[in-house]
């Protein structure tokens, strides 16, 4: 997915204007919710973004009409954060300025729009920082009479999904893969948690299935799951995933394509540790083995003694053969024959 999973899973749920539309709607206060022409709404860059703080923003630029007699324009920055910065308002600050730096110069001698932003937040333990400039500063010296005035007031909407229950999550206004992407990153880094409530979010991953993006969105979080655990979880999150392939053709299809690729990267790392051109081939093959005896597992439950020697026989190209049967076959033997 990307050196940054986090990062990465939060742009793809939320880069798309409609996608973004719906979880900022439900975000923003009902009057300036009410103000914003939704359907206006589009992508704007945010490249100046400062990459100094690399995985640990992923800005993303909106720009709208608002609904005040004529239309005037207004940004929406939606910023993510997997752990608590608490210079955080001090950054939007910054955001804002060099979005209105540039808007001058493009549109010079116009009123400068709004800037309305809205961080969601799934920093283990909740949002524990500022969540407006004024509260950077020292209480005692925003209480001399009229110098809070004087203060830049920056204020950022949190969304803080270290607070969200499932509940309240999967009654969002969300599209399911869009709710599954929030549930993962609040919960991926807490395995435990996670393996516990897997079984409750059953029917909105089906549902994420059966839309026209499903097989897409199903391999996306099956990926983002498998880069941020910990391999010790692997086993029990795959019974999961079992789990859901019996109940979904779609999803166990996704799921064995998944385990197909993750043979040939495994194939191919273990040939690059042995070093020699026998070795990536012999690291490859015993990759494929091993990937494919885990989807016929999957598939059938068990190998018997004479499918296992199949198996360990068979040359590269049986190898490739039993690969593409075993996702549509509905038995061992259509498998294996040859």
């Amino acid at each position: 997915m990307s050196a940054h999973p986090h990062n990465a899973l939060f742009k793809w749920a939320f880069e798309a204007p409609p996608d973004a539309a719906e979880l900022l709607r439900g975000l923003l206060p009902p009057a300036v919710r009410d103000a914003i022409a939704w359907d206006t709404l589009g992508g704007a860059s945010g490249a100046f973004v400062d990459l100094a703080h690399g995985d640990r923003c992923n800005d993303l630029l909106f720009a709208a009409q608002l609904r005040a007699g004529e239309p005037a324009p207004a940004f929406l920055l939606l910023e993510h954060q997997s752990t608590v910065d608490p210079a955080m308002p001090l950054r939007v600050l910054a955001y804002q300025t060099r979005i209105w730096t540039r808007f001058r110069k493009e549109q010079p001698g116009t009123h400068l729009p709004p800037i309305i932003s809205v961080l969601v937040s799934h920093a283990p333990g909740g949002w524990t920082a500022a969540c407006s400039f004024e509260q950077l500063l020292a209480p005692a010296v925003l209480a001399i009479p009229g110098l809070a005035a004087l203060v830049p007031r920056c204020a950022m909407i949190v969304d803080d999904l270290a607070g969200q229950s499932d509940d309240e999550l999967r009654a969002r206004a969300l599209a399911p893969s869009q709710k599954l992407a929030l549930w993962l990153l609040r919960d991926a880094r807490a395995p435990e948690r996670l393996l516990a409530r897997f079984d409750a979010w059953i029917p909105t991953i089906l549902e994420a299935g059966q839309t026209p993006s499903g097989r897409e969105a199903l391999t996306v979080l099956v990926q983002y799951l498998f880069e941020v655990l910990e391999p010790r979880y692997f086993k029990a999150v795959r019974a999961k995933l079992q789990q859901l392939g019996t109940r979904s053709k779609e999803i166990a299809m996704t799921i064995a394509e998944y385990l197909k690729a993750q043979g040939r990267k495994e194939g191919r790392k273990q040939g690059r540790q042995q070093g020699t051109r026998e070795g990536r081939k012999q690291g490859n093959r015993e990759g494929r083995v091993a990937m494919l005896r885990s989807l016929l597992v999957y598939k059938f439950h068990a190998l018997d003694a004479a499918a296992e020697a199949r198996l360990q026989a068979a040359t590269p190209a049986a190898l490739e053969r039993y690969l593409r049967r075993a996702l549509s076959a509905d038995s061992l033997a259509a498998v294996l024959e040859d």
